[in-house]
């Protein structure tokens, strides 16, 4: 059996290939650094992270706002070339609802890379996705954002001939539809073709919790497209029927389906197994118990797909609702488990690859294992309120129950010169606790701060001293509450900081969204970081960083 989430955490809009008998997935990053993770399996069960595509400056992510960023990204491989390609959007702006966004795509040898620099497609939407034709031609499909009053939003989905030589499109743009059913928001189309078909399959009712995956299918390229019969959705966490057309993206909360554990269910990626089995991979989403708030953000599970006999996609039990857990592939063999706990002590040249920077790239100059081995040294940068140089090394969040763990060496001579581990959404919501200088007393104290909605919380009370500038923390995180403990020796109990610390609002909808929308697309992380709104001379050197995951 295959349980999802197959990714927990941060993982959305996941696109899947398979290039002989291995698969990848390639899924959104936003504004974390570096862009665009690729995750490997065998078995379509048990997904191993193995790169990140934008790692050498492709992108500045510097100044975004949540949730813009590196969207959408579609991988594909292109069989008569042996190359893989990857189309991803650049959301730029959100303001006024214009969605400036450039798309580019890059190709490669080997998943690993080397990627070619990216070349540009076009600005006229988000959600790019390449089709490589039988008779060498490819095509590029993409939602056209509309922006025009009195016209449906939010577009047309538009098909073009691509140039995957010098970039931009060849002839003109088609558009082919605004969804196939009446949920609205159709957005993130991918071609496929089978038994002389093609069929387009779009994420559709907004990203929230009206959230589904539609087909239409047709003899040509660019239409026109017969929708799915049914009227509905393929795949989606609530099936009942919903009328949205024209509707912004919004998080549709009276969608929830309270008797499904997975919500959200949409923006799915086909792939025919190398055993001649159908699968697609889409993402998902937890709400918290008792709750409509989803702090692991959007993550990425699997639903088994069958054709039927008059040439329509649908999931193998018939329904249409997504299941948390599936079949595997006939015959398969499972590989061993993985395990989504993190430890790193620091003794290799290379941090893990799971870590993540918000905003900024991670260079040497200011995050290394280098200036003193067997301690991951950063240095101080802006406060964590900034989208510049926040100096953060963080992971994604897999569990609702879970322990972080860091042991941290610290000298401040100055107030604004911190370093500690926390709890990180965005630059307007977080949990910091960390050591810094203390005026009162003349040394090192562990204090506590924490950002709200963009709100500067500052709990003045209750400090520690830490005469040695050494101390291991502990962040307990369990269904959206956190204690943190601390202990200045090695080997003795915790002792409670802060408890009972209400951080549920580190999540999807927690964050600063309008009414009706949702804030945030990405989702809860754990982090080390230091800053130095000082002089930026002080670093903090960390002894260990680890990810002990209690449950699901």
């Amino acid at each position: 059996m295959i349980h999802n989430p197959v990714i927990p955490g941060m993982a959305p809009d996941p696109s899947i290939i398979r290039v002989q008998d291995v698969y990848y997935i390639a899924t959104s990053t936003f504004h974390w650094n570096p862009g665009i993770q690729i995750y490997k399996s065998t078995d379509l069960a048990n997904w191993e992270l193995i790169s990140s595509v934008l790692r050498n400056g492709e992108v500045d992510l510097r100044g975004t706002n949540t949730p813009a960023g590196i969207w959408a990204p579609h991988l594909s491989y292109d069989a008569s070339t042996n190359r893989y390609w990857l189309a991803y959007s650049h959301m730029l702006n959100m303001a006024g609802r214009e969605f400036n966004s450039d798309s580019y795509v890059m190709w490669a040898e080997d998943i690993l890379g080397p990627w070619s620099e990216p070349l540009y497609l076009t600005s006229i939407g988000f959600d790019p996705a390449i089709y490589h034709d039988e008779d060498g031609k490819h095509y590029i499909s993409i939602l056209e954002w509309e922006t025009r009053e009195g016209y449906q939003a939010p577009g047309h989905i538009v098909i073009a001939e691509a140039d995957l030589v010098n970039g931009g499109i060849t002839g003109d743009w088609h558009r082919v539809t605004q969804g196939f059913t009446t949920r609205g928001c159709a957005e993130a189309p991918q071609i496929y073709k089978h038994n002389g078909y093609y069929y387009l399959i779009l994420a559709a009712g907004g990203t929230g919790y009206a959230h589904g995956v539609e087909i239409g299918r047709s003899n040509h390229i660019f239409g026109p497209y017969e929708p799915h019969p049914s009227g509905e959705p393929i795949i989606t966490s609530s099936p009942r029927h919903l009328f949205s057309l024209g509707d912004p993206d919004a998080g549709h909360f009276g969608m929830y389906n309270p008797k499904s554990a997975m919500q959200k269910a949409g923006h799915g990626s086909l792939v025919e197994t190398h055993t001649g089995e159908w699968y697609i991979a889409h993402l998902m989403s937890r709400p918290l118990a008792g709750t409509l708030l989803n702090p692991l953000g959007r993550e990425t599970s699997i639903q088994k797909m069958q054709w039927t006999a008059d040439g329509w996609l649908e999931m193998k039990d018939g329904s249409n609702v997504a299941k948390m857990e599936v079949e595997g592939m006939d015959g398969g063999r499972a590989a061993a488990e993985l395990s989504h706990d993190i430890r790193d002590d620091f003794s290799n040249a290379q941090y893990n690859i799971h870590f993540m920077t918000p905003y900024r790239n991670q260079e040497e100059c200011w995050v290394n294992t280098a200036e003193r081995p067997g301690h991951l040294r950063i240095h101080g940068g802006n406060s964590f309120f900034s989208q510049s140089n926040p100096a953060i090394m963080a992971t994604r969040a897999t569990s609702f129950h879970y322990e972080l763990q860091a042991k941290v060496e610290f000298h401040p001579d100055h107030y604004s010169e911190m370093a500690g581990l926390g709890l990180y959404y965005d630059s307007n919501n977080w949990i910091y606790a960390h050591l810094t200088h203390s005026e009162v007393s003349g040394g090192t104290v562990l204090s506590l701060l924490q950002a709200k909605l963009g709100k500067r919380m500052e709990w003045a009370h209750g400090n520690i001293t830490v005469p040695e500038g050494r101390v291991e923390l502990q962040l307990v995180y369990q269904s959206g509450k956190a204690d943190i403990y601390y202990r200045l020796q090695d080997n003795v109990a915790w002792k409670l900081f802060a408890g009972e610390l209400d951080v549920a609002y580190l999540s999807d909808e927690g964050v600063n969204g309008e009414p009706g929308e949702i804030g945030g697309f990405t989702g809860l992380f754990n982090f080390i970081g230091s800053v130095d709104s000082h002089q930026h001379d002080s670093f903090a050197d960390f002894g260990y960083y680890a990810v002990k995951n209690i449950g699901l």
